[in-house]
């Protein structure tokens, strides 16, 4: 109901939640919370991480 009244969804924060809970069964426990926090961040975080060649560079 809250949808047709505000045009909003939690679809997007169900995705992350999903995603976390991934992180969390792959790992079979982290040794600390750290670890844990590390992980969720470098599978969320949506950065780029492929290393840039110096002959795929643009001039300039």
């Amino acid at each position: 109901m809250t949808y047709f009244k505000h045009r909003i969804t939690n679809a997007v924060a169900e995705g992350l939640n999903s995603k976390i809970a991934t992180v969390q069964k792959r790992a079979c426990g982290f040794r600390n919370r750290d670890n844990f926090k590390i992980a969720v961040y470098f599978h969320c975080g949506g950065l780029d991480l492929y290393p840039v060649s110096m002959t795929h560079r643009k001039p300039g």
